[in-house]
């Protein structure tokens, strides 16, 4: 009977017992690379919508990030510990985002009729810890963070784990006793995950954001660059300056030229089929561009109706507009609700005789004779002017875009996509004063202990990664977070390749390196294409030629050409790579 080897305990693996089962192609709906490489690579399988489970490969790599977020969050100080998931409702209750979160919230009723919910996030149940062990000052700055399965019941889950209803956060929370000092845990934060985030090997921009369902004064994203992130993001070519478009400010775009003409007579024109700007300004010709027109939008606020207008240009910043207005959101009227409120079909509203609430932005303003829509069908006005022809609020509410003026110095912005993989923030006494937890000063006073949160989405940054480290045949993992370092293939069909190949396996195991040995009977050009898929960043290769010459190939993923070393120092060709891989 055939002897099997015991199994693999210490984080090294034979390819042939190895739970890797990869794809030659990925589902038609898996469209973004990670998702897409996670999938064929063996990483990840997909139970539902938005829900996924990590295969033994996933899982490592996971394993990495999270050893990475611990390292670093306990040399900031922080502790950590572990809170329910599944918890009472009347915690969200009491602060109010029971009603807030909305369908977003997964609930559960128990047996008894008692109201649950599953968390997506843990400031109240933290909160309440708090207010029931620290009581005086002495027992403050206090930071408690864990790395924890959340719940958000997405309504369009999206790109594999970038966007998921069930993922893993790590989320930590500061209590402090004063505003100062709880900015100072702020910025020891943003400091450490500027540690995390480098070490990640991740390529990023810290911006200003909204703070959204979380609240506080305060918030900065770590945004990870990616084409295909779902978030757009401005920076400064000149300063620091950074921010999500949702927030972003930009100085005062220069005027179009014929702006600085007198104003002409007020002019009404058919313009039939014109709805879009782009059809406007076609219908108008010569030199007539979108910097000429005014795009004039219905938004539904709460209970009111308002019209946004901006240069057409430009775009609204629906998340901007809805703070000025003292909403939650915004929502873009229906085709319906234009006709009703206006009395005209969508494309031809304007702010000239608009009878209803106006805010327009400084750059729409600023256009002298203007085309806007003349809020009748199908008819434009040319040379509307504000003051004279209509009058709104004048308020900053377009959205920053790439060649924007920066807000802060004689730069200007660029535009990026990114991917948000952390976010921090001063709560202040957001939670402290809902809840009632306060302490006690040395006079003997009581005041509302003052925190702030910070969040990493510990399993979509895998999916980051991937975005920013593949290419055309796989992943490219960074050194830190791979699964295995290094992949041992021997090609031949005679034993001698194999057996050198469990040599060198063998002395890296016993080196503390993770190594995978392809030890399956596949074709070398099998072998070297699962190589490249998977992503391990670096591969040895043992062949019939190369043992006849006392030679190995050592190959990074990230390069074309191998090189080869001797055999009986492969071992530690492997750790010099390594060490070069990881400065």
């Amino acid at each position: 009977m055939e002897t099997l080897p015991p199994p693999c305990y210490d984080g090294a693996m034979r390819y042939s017992r190895a739970f890797i089962p990869t794809l030659k192609e990925a589902p038609k709906d898996a469209t973004m690379p990670s998702h897409v490489l996670m999938l064929r690579a063996g990483y990840a399988r997909m139970v539902g919508a938005g829900i996924y489970e990590l295969l033994p490969l996933g899982t490592r790599v996971l394993h990495r990030i999270e050893r990475i977020i611990r390292e670093e969050m306990d040399a900031a100080g922080a502790q950590e510990l572990l809170m329910p998931t599944f918890v009472p409702g009347d915690y969200f209750k009491e602060t109010g985002r029971w009603d807030l979160y909305g369908p977003t919230l997964l609930r559960i009723e128990d047996r008894k009729g008692g109201e649950y919910h599953l968390a997506p996030t843990h400031e109240e149940i933290v909160t309440d810890l708090a207010r029931r062990e620290v009581k005086s000052y002495r027992q403050l700055p206090l930071n408690l963070y864990q790395i924890q399965l959340k719940y958000r019941d997405e309504p369009r889950p999206r790109g594999g784990l970038l966007r998921c209803r069930e993922f893993i956060m790590k989320d930590a929370y500061s209590f402090d006793v004063s505003e100062e000092a709880a900015v100072q845990s702020y910025e020891q934060m943003r400091d450490t995950y500027h540690r995390i985030f480098t070490r990640l090997g991740l390529e990023y921009r810290v911006v200003e954001a909204d703070s959204g369902a979380i609240g506080g004064k305060q918030s900065a994203e770590f945004q990870v660059l990616a084409q295909t992130g779902e978030d757009w993001i401005v920076a400064c070519s000149s300063c620091d300056y950074a921010a999500n478009v949702e927030v972003a400010k930009a100085g005062l775009a220069a005027p179009p030229a014929s702006s600085a003409a007198e104003p002409q007579p007020l002019e009404k024109v058919e313009t039939p089929e014109t709805r879009s700007i782009e059809e406007v300004v076609s219908f108008f010709g010569g030199e007539t561009n979108a910097a000429h027109t005014l795009k004039s939008l219905l938004y539904v606020a709460g209970e009111e109706v308002c019209l946004a207008v901006v240069r057409g240009d430009h775009e609204v910043n629906e998340l901007g507009l809805a703070r000025h207005l003292g909403v939650e959101e915004v929502v873009l009227a229906s085709d319906a609700a234009v006709k009703e409120a206006t009395g005209t079909e969508i494309g031809f509203v304007g702010p000239v005789g608009f009878s209803g609430r106006i805010l327009a932005d400084p750059d729409a303003v600023a256009v002298r004779n203007a085309i806007a829509g003349a809020t009748e069908t199908p008819y434009h006005y040319k040379n509307v002017n504000h003051g004279r022809d209509f009058k709104a609020e004048v308020v900053p509410i377009r959205q920053a875009a790439s060649g924007d003026p920066c807000p802060s110095c004689d730069g200007t912005l660029e535009l990026y996509r990114g991917i948000e993989g952390g976010h921090i923030f001063v709560l202040g006494t957001h939670y402290s004063d809902k809840m009632q937890a306060t302490f006690l000063d040395e006079e003997g006073s009581s005041h509302s202990i003052v925190m702030g949160c910070y969040g990493i989405g510990v399993s979509r940054l895998i999916a980051a990664i991937i975005e920013q480290h593949h290419d055309e045949d796989g992943i490219r993992w960074p050194i830190h977070v791979a699964p295995f370092q290094v992949i041992i293939t021997p090609i031949g069909k005679d034993e001698a390749p194999l057996a050198k190949a469990t040599e060198i396996y063998e002395a890296l195991r016993a080196q503390g390196v993770d190594a995978l040995l392809d030890d399956r009977s596949e074709r070398p050009g099998v072998k070297f294409k699962d190589a490249d898929l998977l992503g391990i960043p670096l591969r040895i290769t043992v062949g019939s030629r190369g043992l006849k010459q006392g030679t190995v190939e050592l190959k990074e993923r990230t390069q074309n050409e191998s090189r080869d070393v001797p055999m009986d120092d492969a071992a530690d060709a492997v750790r010099d790579a390594m060490a070069a891989l990881q400065s």
